[in-house]
């Protein structure tokens, strides 16, 4: 149902801010070791190092506050990226930023014998920017200049390559594939708070630089011929779009690996309860793509338990039917 008023949006997105809060709070308790809201409470007012209340501050509540920044900031990047490319599949992984960050990793694992964790968020963090900027020197070639069809085609062909670059590395390297294959999976497992705390100040540039510019996006999904007639300079905004998205999706990948469907599912979702407005759309995609993430790390502890099973595996499999879905009703027309 398509939330109208001023008054309902607001009231919506309060209660799924309040429903990602109670999420974060049920991701600090519920796993494999038995703790209760107690026992959450007493590990923040009344530390006594006990190994339940050592395993919600260095565990789950980095994995909590992990989870929610990936998801909003999938989410959001989605949601532009959408929106740029007139794509209703269009996500992050447009871009090749997810390919880009994986080769990057499986790079410096082979060659170079990186094993740790914290080298792995900055690596990847720069192959996801590599692989965004090659898209868009690709896609800016030409007369037309960068165009939604030609970004689409550049970031499918850049994404294959580096896909196909990692494969032959892993394929002549068995080392290199145990130590990444749970990174390329996606997980916010063992992830530590210093990991998001690195790459948080890149998020945040990208969470206000989204809301910023959310009224153009407005403007730029009316058409690029429209837009440019109102004044826009659709340039520059692509421009904006570009950094933005790699700020947060290659974030988001330097942090918890590549998780996919997030960029995909939210957005639509999104729109379908408030509209097509941006200003809207971003911040409620941000908070339901915290939601969504949240809740398939929370089920992954209990599906294989006492293993876990990769949040990435989780959100494939609560998104692939959804992608097949707007898949359809895109080429039937409907």
């Amino acid at each position: 149902m398509l939330l109208k008023s001023t008054s309902i949006k607001w009231v919506g997105l309060i209660v799924a801010f309040v429903l990602m809060l109670l999420l974060i709070c049920a991701s600090i308790i519920y796993g494999y070791t038995n703790t209760s809201w107690q026992t959450a409470v007493d590990s923040f007012t009344n530390y006594n190092g006990s190994n339940e209340h050592i395993i919600i501050q260095t565990v789950r509540l980095p994995r909590a506050l992990i989870a929610g920044a990936v998801g909003a900031s999938l989410a959001i990047s989605g949601a532009l990226m959408q929106t740029l490319t007139k794509n209703p599949l269009a996500s992050p992984g447009i871009f090749g930023i997810n390919a880009g960050a994986g080769f990057a990793v499986v790079v410096a694992v082979s060659l170079f014998s990186i094993a740790d964790l914290q080298a792995f968020s900055w690596l990847g963090f720069l192959g996801a920017a590599v692989a965004a900027i090659s898209v868009y020197a690709v896609g800016s070639f030409g007369r037309e200049g960068l165009t939604p069809m030609k970004l689409t085609l550049a970031g499918a062909a850049m994404a294959a390559m580096f896909s196909s670059f990692t494969q032959g590395l892993l394929v002549i390297n068995d080392a290199a594939l145990e130590q990444v294959l749970f990174w390329l999976a996606g997980s916010v497992q063992g992830r530590k708070l210093e990991t998001l705390l690195n790459v948080l100040p890149y998020l945040c540039i990208g969470w206000i630089g989204a809301i910023l510019i959310a009224g153009k996006m407005n403007v730029l999904s009316m058409g690029e011929d429209v837009a440019k007639g109102l004044g826009l300079n659709t340039g520059l905004l692509k421009i904006a779009v570009g950094i933005i998205v790699i700020l947060l999706a290659g974030g988001s990948v330097a942090i918890a690996g590549p998780i996919g469907f997030i960029g995909i599912v939210v957005p639509h979702l999104t729109r379908s309860v408030i509209g097509i407005d941006h200003r809207w759309v971003i911040p409620l995609s941000g908070v339901l793509g915290a939601i969504l993430l949240l809740a398939a790390d929370i089920i992954a502890r209990y599906v294989l338990m006492p293993q876990e099973l990769p949040v990435g595996v989780m959100t494939a499999i609560i998104g692939t039917p959804f992608f097949i879905y707007i898949a359809r009703r895109g080429f039937n027309g409907r």
